[in-house]
């Protein structure tokens, strides 16, 4: 089952985000490592998409990567997230969308622990934990 997609004007995003979360989300930007709200966060919840709600990562997936960013070894559901590739500063790297408003949200890596081997390098600022709902 396929989940419905949201679409909005810039300015609309622009309205309901504040500008950090606008120039990660709508314009693919990027926190400073370490700043972020989520980066050391360890309570349990589930991770939202800070534009639509979405539900994208489980606190029992998340680990420490020491990159500065929280990452994550696979997403709620197969279907939570997107991927496109991501060319962009001279690196080829693989781009993490939500699937339900294209939120940008961070990067996915092969260097992450098992069971899956992969790292969802995600913006806290693209985050928000929801901690009434436990994974």
């Amino acid at each position: 089952m396929s989940k419905k997609t949201i679409e909005k004007t810039e300015a609309d995003w622009r309205k309901e985000l504040t500008p950090e979360q606008f120039a990660v989300c709508r314009q693919k930007g990027t926190e400073r490592a370490f700043t972020g709200e989520y980066h050391d966060c360890k309570e349990d919840g589930v991770y939202r998409c800070i534009c639509c709600g979405n539900e994208l990562f489980s606190s029992e997936t998340k680990f420490n990567s020491g990159t500065g960013w929280p990452s994550f070894y696979q997403p709620m559901d197969k279907d939570a997230v997107k991927t496109e590739m991501d060319d962009n500063y001279g690196m080829r790297r693989t781009e993490v969308l939500c699937s339900v408003c294209d939120a940008h949200l961070g990067h996915v890596f092969e260097d992450g622990p098992q069971p899956t081997g992969q790292r969802f390098c995600i913006n806290s600022v693209a985050l928000k934990l929801d901690k009434n709902h436990k994974p």
